[in-house]
């Protein structure tokens, strides 16, 4: 058992137990769940209906944590509703399009109260009491404007209190506080700093204009009617990242996880180490259950996408209400509401900075290398005993272009057909995103020559763009499993295996000066250097299209947004989760000088594995 977790046993386990019961829990407890079980199902739920809780019960049969006296963590938010939420929502939908995501995406928009603490199963029935009594008592002098004034710095965006409505507020929250710890032994830590609400957190520097320019596209007299509202969250993860599971997946072994599209897990970074590549060990929030299963089946969630509302208290002028969840619909967690007039601001906002956007930067990983799939040994499986090439799997490719040794290929791999299939199908994606390519960098490995190509081809450009090259496009050599530099075909070799390469290109980095086994601080610095001078080579506009390797996408990104290299352990790290074909695009703003990184136009290829398969084993043998 985990330290933390021993501490928070110790917490709440000596604490004696409310006798009172509502008719929800008299329910369960009449379909014969212990006590303290169904009370954990009722908290988990938001006390809302008791199908709710007898479903969770059914789902959390098999959690090996359900006995145990760990009990929810609560916070107390104001929420806006109304026309000014709506604004706010399109402001979070348009601030990750433009910018991508930071840290308020995690959470739906809020002005703190009182943060996280934490209240005993039996006793959440009066929190809620709470909240209706310390609601009621302020109703009058609530004020029916809340006055916000934007404040802004290098990484952080918002509105700011005014300061006699922030003390009406900071007020609301001592009363809730010193009622919760009456009522329901709770301790409650109100909010006593500056009363705000973020619209952006924990963004890069660069992103700082931007982020300003959609922010006055949100009126703040807006109408709004303000809720304050009671969540909760599991305690457990806190810490842990959340991810959404995109499609089904059923177990193949017994430490697997299953899980159903739709459902969130919950995964610590730094318990990892067993996984395997491309799988993590996670627990889900549906089951209580935890397992091993593919990260690429997955995508991340919001932190607050696990949270559950439990009960509001809504401040309107003409009349005062106490509601449950479901009887208010204007509150949502992370819904993006459709403003039209707030979409036309926002572009006509940001029109005037597209028109000095010049450049584009589209890095991207090469497509799936045969011995990605068929191992290091590929090359034997397809070879004769006089030499010749044959297809052992329609998964390799069709044919081997001619070079000097065929077995150069063992450490110069080709895509397989997966692979070519990858590269073309991201190139239509770019068709139809109408991306512009105007020049087309390839790192000298085999694999990023053919993604390019069939990029290329998809595009409908083969016969219009041709792929310089570059030597200093190849990947950290400390990972080249022969610790030399491979043997790459000659420009000579590929046009006459007719791909298309710009013959007359005369790259930066030569070929001899690749070293071998380089330390991770010369391949930062020749990546920066041959990526800058990349840039200044093509100065017209359209998209500059590199396919490199994993490493790529941060060591030719970063540098080119302003942003210092990574530390080195964390770099491997962050490469292994890069995906076939993952990409980063940058934009330039050039009457600022500089590069932002935005959103890539075109989404990433997810699809799970497809295992060998032999017929003969499967059917005919008992």
């Amino acid at each position: 058992m985990a330290v933390a977790e021993t501490q928070l046993y110790a917490k709440v386990s000596n604490k004696h137990r409310n006798k009172n019961t509502s008719s929800l829990l008299e329910s369960l407890l009449a379909k014969g769940f212990p006590a303290h079980i169904a009370q954990k199902a009722l908290a988990a739920t938001g006390q809302k209906t008791i199908e709710d809780a007898a479903k969770w019960l059914h789902s959390h049969c098999n959690d090996p944590s359900l006995d145990d006296p760990i009990p929810q963590e609560y916070a107390l938010y104001l929420c806006p509703t109304g026309r000014l939420h709506s604004y706010l929502q399109e402001f979070w939908k348009e601030s990750k399009h433009h910018c991508g995501k930071n840290r308020a995406h995690e959470i739906f928009p809020h002005i703190t109260l009182c943060d996280f603490f934490t209240c005993e199963d039996q006793k959440v029935e009066l929190l809620y009491e709470t909240l209706k009594r310390v609601g009621e008592s302020f109703s009058q002098c609530f004020p029916p404007f809340i006055s916000l004034s934007l404040h802004s710095s290098t990484s952080y965006l918002g509105f700011f209190v005014d300061d006699s409505h922030a003390n009406i507020l900071k007020e609301f929250a001592m009363a809730f506080s010193a009622e919760a710890s009456a009522l329901a032994d709770c301790h409650v830590k109100p909010c006593q700093k500056q009363v705000h609400l973020t619209l952006a957190h924990k963004f890069y520097p660069h992103h700082q204009k931007t982020l300003e320019q959609l922010a006055k596209s949100i009126n703040p007299e807006e109408a709004c009617q303000w809720v304050a509202a009671l969540y909760s969250r599991d305690m457990r993860f806190v810490h842990y990242q959340t991810l959404r599971a995109v499609f089904q997946y059923k177990p193949q072994n017994i430490d697997e996880l299953m899980i159903n599209a739709g459902d969130f897990i919950y995964v610590d970074p730094t318990q990892q180490s067993d996984a395997s590549e491309g799988w993590v060990i996670g627990t889900s929030h549906r089951t209580g259950c935890r397992g091993f299963l593919p990260e690429n089946y997955t995508e991340r969630a919001n932190e607050s996408d696990t949270w559950v509302k439990h009960r509001e208290y809504a401040f309107v002028p003409a009349s005062r209400f106490f509601t449950q969840t479901e009887n208010e619909p204007n509150v949502k967690l992370n819904g993006e509401v459709h403003n039209q007039a707030m979409s036309r601001s926002v572009t006509n906002r940001l029109s005037v900075q597209n028109t000095t956007l010049r450049r584009g930067l589209l890095v991207m990983r090469h497509g799936e290398r045969v011995d990605q799939v068929f191992g290091k040994s590929w090359l034997q499986q397809c070879l004769t005993a006089d030499g010749k090439y044959h297809r052992a799997d329609l998964n390799f490719p069709s044919n081997l272009p001619k070079r000097r040794d065929v077995k150069h290929f063992e450490h110069d791999p080709p895509l397989s057909c997966c692979g070519i299939f990858q590269s073309r199908l991201t190139g239509e994606a770019l068709l139809d995103q109408e991306v512009a390519v105007s020049y087309v960098y390839s790192s000298p490995a085999l694999r990023c020559i053919q993604t390019a190509q069939h990029i290329l081809e998809g595009l409908k450009l083969d016969q219009n763009v041709k792929i310089r090259v570059e030597p200093g496009l190849f990947e950290w050599t400390k990972w080249e499993a022969s610790r030399l530099i491979p043997n790459f075909m000659t420009v000579a070799e590929l046009t006459e295996a007719s791909y298309k390469i710009d013959t007359s290109y005369r790259d930066n980095f030569s070929l001899s000066s690749l070293v071998p086994s380089e330390t991770y601080e010369e391949y930062v610095s020749r990546s920066s250097t041959v990526m800058k001078q990349i840039v200044t080579a093509c100065p017209s506009k359209g998209v500059i299209l590199i396919v490199g390797h994993g490493s790529s996408l941060a060591s030719f990104t970063r540098p080119l947004v302003g942003l210092p290299a990574r530390e080195s352990s964390d770099f491997a790290q962050v490469v292994r989760k890069i995906p076939c074909l993952g990409m980063c695009f940058c934009e330039e703003l050039k009457e600022e000088n500089k590069w932002q990184m935005v959103n890539p136009p075109v989404k990433t290829l997810t699809h799970g594995a497809n295992a060998a398969f032999n017929w003969r084993n499967s059917i005919l043998d008992d």
